[in-house]
C-alpha cells in the first residue's frame, strides 16, 4: 500500500520536474547566450554564499568559545567573510580567481583520471576514464592558454553546460513520471 501511495506522489510531481526542466534549459541558453553576464551572476552568487558562511561561522565559534579550536573556527569564518565580501565588492578579479581555480582544477582532476584509467586498464570501458581525463586536462589548458581572458565568459559556459544538462536530465525524468500515469 506505501508503494501504491508513494508512486501515486511521483506521478503527480511530474508537472514539477517539467517545470524545473523548462526553467534550466532556459537559464542554460541564456547562459550560453551572454556568458558574461551568467560568469558575472555566477561570481557573486559564490561571493554572497561565501559572505553568508564565513557570517555563520563567526557567529558558531562564539557559541562554542571555550573550546580550543576557538580561533581557527573564528579565523575560518573570517577568512570565509573576506573572501565571500571580496567577490561581492570586486566580481571582475573574483572572476580571474575563480577562472585559475577552474583551470586548476580541471588539471589536477584530468592527471587523477589519467591514473585511475591505467590502473583500470585491464576493466572493460577503462578508455571512458582515459577520454575524460584527456578532457578534462585539455579543458585546464584551453582556459589557462586564453587566460585572463577566459575570465570573462568561462565560468559562465560552464554554469550554461550545467543548467542544459539539469534542464535534460530533470526533462526526462519529468517524461518518466508522465508515463507512470498511463
Amino acid at each position: 500500500m506505501a508503494t501504491a501511495t508513494h508512486e501515486a506522489k511521483l506521478r503527480t510531481s511530474w508537472i514539477w520536474m517539467a517545470v524545473f526542466a523548462v526553467i534550466s534549459l532556459i537559464g542554460g541558453v541564456l547562459a550560453l547566450l551572454n556568458p558574461f553576464a551568467a560568469t558575472l551572476a555566477a561570481t557573486l552568487m559564490a561571493g554572497w554564499a561565501f559572505a553568508f558562511l564565513g557570517a555563520l561561522q563567526i557567529i558558531q565559534a562564539f557559541q562554542v568559545q571555550g573550546w580550543g579550536g576557538f580561533i581557527w573556527a573564528l579565523l575560518f569564518g573570517i577568512l570565509t567573510l573576506v573572501v565571500g565580501i571580496s567577490l561581492i565588492f570586486n566580481p571582475l578579479a573574483g572572476m580571474v580567481s575563480l577562472t585559475l581555480l577552474v583551470a586548476v582544477l580541471f588539471l589536477a582532476l584530468g592527471v587523477v583520471k589519467l591514473m585511475y584509467a591505467f590502473s583500470l586498464r585491464p576493466v572493460a570501458g577503462w578508455v571512458w576514464v582515459l577520454l575524460s581525463g584527456i578532457l578534462s586536462l585539455g579543458l585546464g589548458i584551453l582556459i589557462l592558454a586564453d587566460f585572463p581572458w577566459a575570465a570573462v565568459s568561462v565560468l559562465g559556459i560552464l554554469l550554461g553546460v550545467e543548467l542544459i544538462s539539469n534542464g535534460v536530465l530533470f526533462l526526462f525524468v519529468a517524461l518518466g513520471l508522465r508515463s507512470l500515469n498511463q
